[in-house]
């Protein structure tokens, strides 16, 4: 493979890309505001990138707050899934929470998205409890999950 993958905190200029992923992956996508806010107003916020040949096609974001870190996002372009990059950016994320010092990492995920769960178990995380309701597109809960770093 002669692909050369990159990982690197997130700038203004990769949000055009993020947003195709965000609209890729998600019924209810953020903004471009709401990503220009994390990286400017946010001072929890960390989003990284996973660049191939140059091109964003994923990213991650976390908010690392005390010693805890919360998930916010995830995905990967449709065309790239299937490839091992969700566990690379995981692993990715994984590090840069550790290195910030966070000892313990949540998120949310829908309770139909099987393959994501899947993901997020390779990696440790069990199930923590039910957000009712969360999703504002169609009222689906929410597991949360958690694991220790």
């Amino acid at each position: 493979m002669d692909e050369s993958i990159v990982f690197r905190f997130m700038r203004e200029e990769d949000i055009d890309q993020v947003l195709e992923i965000e609209h890729a992956s998600f019924a209810t996508p953020w903004s471009r505001e709401a990503f220009y806010n994390e990286l400017n107003m946010n001072k929890f916020a960390i989003y990284i990138v996973l660049e191939i040949d140059k091109k964003v096609v994923g990213y991650c974001g976390v908010w690392i707050v005390v010693d805890e870190a919360h998930v916010t996002n995830i995905a990967i372009l449709p065309d790239y899934r299937g490839k091992k990059l969700g566990d690379a950016l995981m692993q990715n994320l994984f590090e840069v929470a550790k290195t910030m010092g966070a000892k313990s990492m949540t998120l949310e995920v829908r309770v139909t998205n099987y393959i994501a769960q899947s993901l997020y178990r390779k990696f440790g995380f069990q199930n923590g409890g039910l957000r009712k309701n969360y999703y504002t597109d169609n009222h689906e809960d929410a597991l949360v999950m958690w694991v220790r770093l």
